[in-house]
């Protein structure tokens, strides 16, 4: 046994050798196999890099398509068997380590190209040879007598050795003359064909203007035309030729006859409409594509007034599961199955499926009621997935999410539709998914911001546009400024001041929150030397700056937070972290190691939002925690007097508990002098809150102090 090809130059041979070998035995070249196998090398080589190239050359694969021409592969099964050889083995010998699905689609845009070239190509040979034949039949006409029979031998050698078909009529459209090409074209013999009249021929297909043109050229008004023609053949079958019909005058200049040349192109046509539908449907559901669908998209939304779209936009939940747990062979089985179903529930006029890639489909309904239609197609495609599908002898549970976008035709364009309908997809899925929700504009707008914003928080941090406010933290027994917590902000350029809440989520998801997160712990450390050198009165201010769950799990957080005290100077007394009581709940020791090794070094931990995490108030002991913030829920029940007395009794145990593990008590959202009392009351040590400060610049907190500090 041979051993497969190794290097690319071995694989582009091994190709060369495969289509010379299928297109050698319908060629007409003098050359042997080999000889006609080194000619192929050279296009095979062009088709490889076409393949690979970085952006596809239709007007190469055109070129390789005429070059076919010149090597005189001018039969059309010669096309064909390229063509095939093309789809089967070029991505196989040419494509190593590119994505295959990509390289599939491109080998499909690379044969339609090729047969298009291929026709090109072969319609201006045909052209050329139908102008030398028009040439000797004018001469075998008119040329004088003593060369009559030199010229009549020329005609008949052109006429019969022709490869297209040729006919010669009288101008009432009598056959008078037909080639061995045209009879054998038509399956007839030259008796039959010589009974026939060429009023006779008429197609359902023929264009409107083919018969006009015909009465112009025999009433001598043209010389020539050319069409495209279709015919029927004695057995019922359909050939379509390009038909070239031209005028033939005496010496005299009287029309005499007209002359018929026709190229069979039905295996042409029959292989470019192959083609169209590899182009523009899924290879392997069958369904239309990404292509087809909008084209049909971009027909319904340019449809005239009073006509509506519905738009239902489908992702199976979970499909990447089966994918990773039974293999991509079963995913694609089940792929099959969910095209059947999806088929099969939308057969109404105006309605259609589509696969657009992967696990995602759409469903496209058009007319003037739409707004109904739409709805009972998403609820039909529901239904449609109920079933469990058999794949590999096990029974698989398939559900889906929809996103609906309906509307008159005419006011977006496809891609903003189906932009719209991607959003509304993903906001069923987030729901909880096997699920179909309608498209809302403003939640639209809200998502397409957040991606706006998501895309801009790389750039954002190195223009400068974050910033810090600070917010006081009070001791409730004696008023007096003891720090502050850290609160970023971010001045977008066209969005204006944005909170924490609107972009902090989005940088945990990108990963950002850890280099931003280390920006804003160096500038708070900043602000807390600043302080220290500019406040000489109870004591130092202590600064308070948030954790992320995703900088919790950072391996530079330790190093990275000593770095920065030791490069301000600034004593870990000064700093506390805080950490929210979601991010600690069922944190092993892995987890808190950083945290227990800060707490060592000095730094307070805080644990924030407490009492909203339903965590096991045992656990206080195992963390590293010397500060207790409670949520400022406890504080919104305090708002009315009488308080509830069973939120008293709560943060009153919360507070003892604290104060026997040694934790101090904060407590967030104070907006009330009622509240601030109570709280004291209750023995909490300090407070935060609109009542005392809101949120702002590092000037104002020092101000705050020094008022404390001289009152």
């Amino acid at each position: 046994m041979s051993a497969e090809p190794d290097g690319p130059e071995d694989r582009l041979r091994r190709f060369a050798t495969i289509w010379s070998r299928a297109v050698f035995p319908v060629t007409s070249t003098s050359a042997t196999r080999p000889e006609f196998e080194k000619q192929l090398l050279p296009l095979a080589r062009r088709l490889s890099d076409a393949l690979r190239a970085r952006v596809f050359d239709a007007d190469e694969a055109k070129a390789l398509g005429a070059a076919l021409v010149a090597a005189h592969c001018t039969d059309p099964d010669a096309l064909g068997r390229t063509l095939d050889c093309v789809d089967a083995y070029l991505v196989l010998y040419c494509g190593e380590g590119g994505d295959q699905e990509d390289l599939r689609a491109r080998a499909a845009r690379l044969q339609h190209a090729m047969a298009a070239g291929f026709a090109q190509a072969l319609r201006e040979r045909t052209l050329a040879e139908q102008e030398a034949i028009a040439q000797a039949a004018l001469q075998a006409q008119g040329v004088v007598a003593q060369a009559l029979h030199a010229t009549e031998a020329r005609f008949r050698a052109v006429f019969e050795g022709a490869a297209i078909g040729i006919g010669m009529a009288d101008l009432e459209g009598n056959i008078l003359q037909v080639n061995g090409a045209l009879l054998r074209m038509f399956g007839v013999s030259e008796q039959t064909m010589r009974g026939r009249n060429v009023m006779e021929w008429t197609h359902p297909e023929d264009a409107p203007q083919t018969w006009h043109l015909y009465d112009e050229l025999v009433r001598g008004e043209r010389e020539h035309y050319h069409v495209e023609k279709a015919f029927y053949r004695p057995d019922g079958t359909v050939l379509w030729t390009n038909l070239t019909v031209s005028l033939l005058r005496d010496a005299d200049g009287e029309p005499q006859y007209q002359l018929a040349l026709m190229e069979d192109t039905t295996e042409r046509r029959l292989l470019n409409l192959r083609l169209r539908y590899e182009a523009t449907h899924d290879a392997l559901t069958g369904l239309p594509n990404r292509t087809f669908f909008f084209e049909r998209l971009e027909k319904a939304l340019g449809a005239g007034k009073d006509q509506r779209f519905g738009l239902c936009y489908l992702d199976l939940d979970g499909f990447k599961t089966i994918n990773d747990s039974l293999g991509h062979a079963a995913g694609d089985r089940l792929l099959v199955e969910i095209a059947d179903r999806l088929q099969s529930c939308a057969t109404a006029p105006g309605e259609m499926v589509a696969r657009l890639g992967g696990d995602e489909f759409v469903a496209l309904t058009t007319g003037p009621e739409t707004e109904r239609e739409v709805d009972e197609l998403a609820s039909r495609i529901m239904n449609a997935l109920l079933a469990p599908v058999s794949v590999d002898g096990r029974e698989l549970t398939v559900r889906g999410s929809i996103g609906i976008v309906e509307g008159p035709a005419g006011e977006r364009s496809p891609a903003e539709v189906l932009r719209s309908a991607d959003i509304t997809m993903y906001r069923a899925k987030s729901a909880g998914g096997n699920r179909f929700e309608l498209a809302d504009a403003e939640a639209d707008a809200r998502a397409i911001t957040r991606h706006g914003l998501t895309t801009a928080l790389p750039t954002a941090l190195d223009r400068g546009e974050f910033f810090i406010e600070y917010q006081p933290l009070v001791h409730l027994g004696d008023g007096s400024v003891r720090g502050a917590e850290a609160l970023v902000r971010w001045l977008h350029p066209q969005h204006g001041v944005l909170g924490p809440d609107r972009f902090i989520p989005l940088a945990e998801h990108t990963g950002l929150i850890v280099p931003l997160g280390r920006w804003v712990l160096e500038q708070s450390v900043r602000q807390a030397r600043e302080w220290a050198e500019r406040h000489t009165g109870t004591g130092p201010l202590r600064i308070n700056v948030n954790l992320s769950p995703c900088q919790l799990t950072h391996p530079g957080l330790v190093q990275d937070t000593v770095d920065i005290l030791e490069r301000m100077g600034v004593q870990p007394e000064a700093l506390c972290l805080e950490v929210t009581e979601s991010a600690l709940i069922g944190a092993d020791d892995d987890l808190l190691k950083p945290l227990r090794r800060l707490a060592e070094m000095g730094v307070d931990i805080a644990l924030d939002d407490f009492g909203t995490g339903y965590s096991n108030l045992a656990n206080l002991r195992r963390l590293p925690v010397s500060i207790l913030k409670l949520d400022r829920s406890f504080t919104q029940s305090m708002q009315q007097f009488p308080a509830d007395p069973v939120d008293l009794k709560i943060v009153e145990g919360i507070v003892s508990l604290a104060h026997s593990l040694n934790l101090t008590v904060t407590v967030e959202g104070v907006e009330t002098g009622a509240q601030a009392e109570q709280l004291r009351i209750l023995g909490c040590d300090t407070a935060q809150g609109w009542y005392y400060a809101r949120p702002g610049p590092p000037e104002r907190l020092h101000e705050l102090a020094l008022v404390d500090a001289t009152g």
